[in-house]
C-alpha cells in the first residue's frame, strides 16, 4: 500500500492485488458494502493518517481506478477541510465515513515516466515483444505511453508488457481522453517502434 498527498483534502492510495488478496478481497468486492471492504478502507485511512497526517471525518468521495494486472488506485477527497469538536459529536464510531464511491475500469495500458530516458528504456525493452502500436504524450512535466491497441485475448503478452513498463514507469490514472485533450502528443502512432528507431 502506497500513499501520497495530492492536495490538502485529497490523497491517492495505490493498492496491489497482493494487498487485496491478503485481506480476502477480490477486485469485484470493492464496490460492495461488506465488512472486509470497510476494514480495508479503515486500514487505508489509518495508513494515510500515520504517513501524511490525513484525517477524515464525515463525507468523503472515493474514486477507484482498476489498473490492468497491477492493482487499484484509490483517490480519497474530504468533503470538508475543517471539523470542529461539536461536529465530531455528530458521528459515532460506526458512521465516521459517509462514502460516495465511483469505480472506473480500463483495459488500456497507460504508464507515465518522470524523464525521457526512462521512457526510452521502457520502449527499448518492450520492443522485443511489441512490434507496433502506442502513442506518447507530454503532460504535467511527465511522459505518458498509451497502449490501447493491445490484443486483450493474449493475456501473456498483456502481462509481459505491463511487467516491462513497471520497471521504468508507473501506472497512470490519467485517461487517454484527458491526455488527448490536454496533453501534447509527441508521437501519434507506433510510438515504441519510432522511439527505438530514432533513439538507438
Amino acid at each position: 500500500m502506497r500513499v501520497e498527498r495530492l492536495s490538502s483534502d485529497k490523497i491517492r492510495i495505490f493498492l496491489t492485488f497482493d494487498d487485496l488478496h491478503e485481506r480476502g478481497i477480490e477486485k469485484e468486492d470493492i464496490w460492495r458494502d461488506i465488512p472486509k471492504v470497510h476494514d480495508l478502507f479503515n486500514d487505508m485511512m489509518e495508513h494515510a493518517y500515520q504517513e501524511l497526517g490525513f484525517e477524515v471525518m464525515g463525507p468523503v468521495a472515493v474514486e477507484v481506478f482498476a489498473l490492468p494486472a497491477q492493482g487499484m488506485v484509490v483517490i480519497v477527497t474530504r468533503g470538508r477541510s475543517q471539523t470542529s469538536a461539536e461536529d465530531d459529536a455528530d458521528y459515532d464510531d460506526e458512521d465516521i465515513y459517509e462514502m460516495e464511491v465511483t469505480l472506473e475500469e480500463s483495459e488500456d495500458i497507460i504508464f507515465f515516466f518522470h524523464d525521457f530516458e526512462h521512457l526510452l528504456e521502457a520502449c527499448q525493452r518492450s520492443s522485443t515483444v511489441l512490434a507496433e502500436g502506442g502513442r506518447v504524450y507530454s503532460y504535467n512535466n511527465r511522459y505518458y505511453l498509451v497502449l490501447d491497441d493491445i490484443d486483450m485475448d493474449n493475456q501473456q503478452l498483456y502481462h509481459t508488457i505491463i511487467a516491462l513498463l513497471s520497471e521504468y514507469g508507473e501506472a497512470s490514472t490519467v485517461t487517454k481522453y484527458v491526455l488527448a485533450e490536454y496533453g501534447k502528443c509527441l508521437v501519434a502512432d507506433n510510438a515504441v517502434h519510432v522511439l527505438c528507431q530514432y533513439f538507438k
